[in-house]
């Protein structure tokens, strides 16, 4: 990868100009869009090098310093930013984002207005099937016969629940009480503002391959249309040692050390080789999540091979 050039205010100023507003589409009608942005690279450095003045600062140094701060978990400076942003999106995937406690939020209202027009639908090639290892996550696309009778039947479900939510407000019904068999699948907006410490954590287990996939498609938009132009040093720093790292727990590095004296160093191993080098506290469970996440490291890493 090659290292982006240090930005400038005026770089910042500009990136920032053209970006307020600008609606990214996610979803088939969702969109997430930046209202306003505090600070820079500049102001997570600055905020670094506060013990030592003005005066030392070294512009060559900028990114080496943040790189510094993201590798080791200095997380303070990166909160001297942030980021304000309006969001449509799912109810349902609202809930998990939601969940992220560390943001100020202003959400939609539907007891004082109508419930937005909008409803996530799903096409005839979008049905995920449920996975068999993961009791909550997605398995594979689902076949398209099955899917059309699905994309039909939620078609039938949202056109009811809007004509008996209209009904129940023509009739009187107060607002509060008339949404109240509205679909997850129902759009709201908010606006949520954050601090770009706790965006990079929302975005790094949000961008997860294992994050659902609605919520992951509204991560990967944040993140790599807004934060990426206005933050490029930590953007960068962020990829190399959050998203795109992999840890190393004891357990694995003592696997990798028997794997290595099993086989006398001729690597990659087999399977039946790690089973040899695995942890004992890992050997009497039939399924062991940690067992299998050790063996997707070391196969990623070229150093156990599966059968072809």
């Amino acid at each position: 990868m090659t290292a982006p050039d240090t930005p400038t205010d005026s770089d910042h100023a500009a990136a920032a100009e053209a970006l307020r507003w600008k609606k990214f589409p996610v979803l088939d009608d969702g969109f997430v869009a930046l209202v306003d942005v505090m600070g820079n690279d500049g102001s997570v450095v600055q905020a670094a090098r506060v013990s030592y003045g003005e005066g030392t600062r070294k512009v060559s140094d900028d990114r080496q310093l943040i790189r510094y701060l993201m590798r080791h978990a200095h997380t303070t400076p990166f909160e001297m930013a942030e980021l304000k942003f309006v969001v449509r999106v799912p109810m349902d995937c609202w809930r998990q984002w939601i969940r992220h406690r560390t943001a100020s939020v202003n959400e939609y209202s539907t007891r004082y207005s109508l419930a937005i027009d909008s409803m996530q639908a799903t096409s005839t090639g979008e049905w995920r099937s449920q996975a068999t290892s993961n009791r909550q996550g997605s398995g594979g696309l689902m076949s398209s016969e099955a899917g059309s009778q699905l994309t039909q039947s939620e078609h039938e479900l949202q056109e009811m629940s809007r004509r008996i939510y209209e009904e129940r407000l023509g009739a009187g019904v107060a607002r509060e009480q008339a949404r109240k068999d509205l679909p997850l699948s129902t759009y709201t907006e908010a606006y949520w503002k954050i601090n770009l410490h706790n965006l990079l954590h929302f975005l790094a287990l949000r961008m997860d391959s294992h994050a659902q996939l609605e919520i992951r498609r509204y991560a990967e938009t944040i993140g790599h249309q807004i934060v990426a132009p206005l933050f490029p040093l930590v953007w960068e720093a962020f990829l190399d040692y959050r998203v795109e790292s992999m840890r190393l727990t004891r357990l694995d590095r003592e696997v990798i050390g028997r794997l290595v004296t099993q086989t006398g160093g001729r690597l990659p191993a087999s399977e039946e080789a790690f089973l040899a080098a695995q942890d004992g506290s890992w050997a009497s469970i039939a399924r062991c999540r940690e067992r299998d996440e050790c063996l997707e490291k070391l196969v990623s890493l070229g150093l156990v091979a599966r059968p072809a």
